[in-house]
């Protein structure tokens, strides 16, 4: 079966702007937004009251343990440090959305399925902006660029078996998603995390990458059900990105063209789609880091 493709924009895709209650059921790929996500099942788009209620039901907090509030958008430049974006987010837990807006829609179901990665994020965040204030750097630096990839990018990749990682690392996709599918589908867990790449796959096309952290896991991880798992695999991300010497650069996370997890998109039942390499880029040497590894060597020191 080929799957019809929407008309898209210069940007690669199109914004569905209309409010769709069966969103979370478009694609496998939403799966980890589901259990929270069911409560907006209705006929129009979530309230900031809705959403609120959603946070405190889950006891959602920022970096700093504030509990999560949700204010409607400033759209005034921030003034004082204070107000910029992740402080007011990390001091207040104030958490600004966009009305009918899919992207905040999504961030806020982001926070719901992974609390505690989403709350180390604001406070590297924070950490990040105070050391920019201190320098006097106009500009962002290499650890917002690659925090604010996997916010919007992110993708969590846990693997049972040892041999699989270094084929992702190394572009090896055909490889990978075709000839090791049935292991791939029985010892590998991809979650989506950031919030931009669920915008973008409610009118998917071929192009949508994510950028992944690579987790290792034992086999009677896949014995959880997944809610056990996702909360397994939250509270791993969130220590790896509350580990200084850690997401210094976008280069530690590897590419995962998405639409070629087995399972994710009605297209790569077939072994042809994998021959695109417009999509499936070879690549030149490794991708991505073996995060867990440098955090446990930098401990050891």
């Amino acid at each position: 079966m080929r799957a019809i493709l929407p008309c898209r924009d210069a940007n690669g895709y199109t914004p569905v702007m209309n409010w769709d209650r069966q969103f979370l059921h478009r694609l496998p790929l939403f799966e980890p937004l589901r259990e929270h996500g069911a409560r907006f099942a209705t006929a129009d788009w979530p309230t900031l009251n809705e959403l609120q209620a959603a946070f405190d039901a889950r006891g959602v907090v920022s970096g700093a343990g504030v509990p999560l509030r949700v204010v409607a958008q400033d759209a005034s430049r921030a003034r004082t440090f204070d107000d910029r974006y992740e402080a007011r987010l990390f001091l207040k837990g104030e958490l600004q959305v966009r009305e009918r807006n899919w992207h905040d829609v999504f961030n806020a179901l982001a926070w719901l399925a992974f609390p505690r990665a989403k709350a180390a994020v604001n406070a590297r965040h924070y950490q990040a902006l105070l050391a920019q204030q201190a320098a006097l750097a106009a500009n962002r630096g290499a650890t917002q660029d690659a925090l604010t990839l996997f916010d919007e990018g992110g993708v969590i990749v846990a693997c049972s078996e040892p041999d699989l990682l270094p084929m992702l690392r190394a572009f090896e996709w055909k490889r990978l998603f075709w000839r090791e599918r049935e292991r791939v589908i029985n010892h590998m867990r991809w979650l989506l995390f950031g919030h931009a790449i669920y915008e973008k796959a409610l009118t998917p096309f071929v192009g949508i990458t994510g950028r992944a952290v690579l987790l290792t896991v034992d086999g009677g991880f896949f014995t959880l059900n997944l809610r056990e798992q996702m909360a397994l695999l939250d509270t791993r991300v969130a220590a790896l990105i509350a580990h200084g010497s850690l997401f210094k650069t976008t280069r530690e996370l590897a590419p995962v063209p998405i639409l070629g997890v087995p399972g994710w998109w009605p297209e790569n039942r077939e072994e042809v789609f994998y021959d695109n390499t417009g999509y499936f880029r070879p690549g030149r040497g490794q991708a991505g880091v073996d995060q867990e590894a440098t955090a446990r060597i930098d401990a050891a020191r």
